[in-house]
């Protein structure tokens, strides 16, 4: 059984999220004290491996979906981790907007997909 592009693109993509979500934002909790030149040094750091996941999956994801496609779900997957990290990490009130982006959200999958529903 093999699994296919699209899957293992959407796992790559969502395990790549996590590091940049943490790359950009857990230093606004963990360093705050610390000069913002140590943050940008360990968001690097932590954004490598972003990187190494996020490239492959783009890469392996485009040879069956458009750039279009790719650049919709990993913004589909960046809310979905973005969220629950703000509210549970970050301790950020749940907001109406998160909602409203994400219906927005839906509305791009619609379009940028609706070619290929029939």
């Amino acid at each position: 059984m093999s699994i296919s592009p699209v899957a293992i693109s959407v796992g790559l993509l969502i395990c790549s999220n996590v590091f940049m979500t943490f790359a950009w934002y857990a230093h606004l909790k963990t360093m705050n004290h610390k000069p913002w030149v140590i943050a940008a040094l360990v968001s690097w750091g932590i954004a490598l491996f972003e990187y190494l996941l996020q490239v492959p999956a783009n890469r392996i994801g485009y040879t069956v979906l458009s750039v279009g496609q790719l650049k919709v779900i990993q913004e589909v997957i960046t809310l979905s981790v973005f969220v629950p990290f703000a509210l549970f990490y970050l301790k950020e009130p749940l907001k109406l907007d998160y909602v409203w982006a994400a219906l927005c959200l839906i509305g791009a999958v619609y379009f940028v997909f609706r070619s290929e529903m029939g």
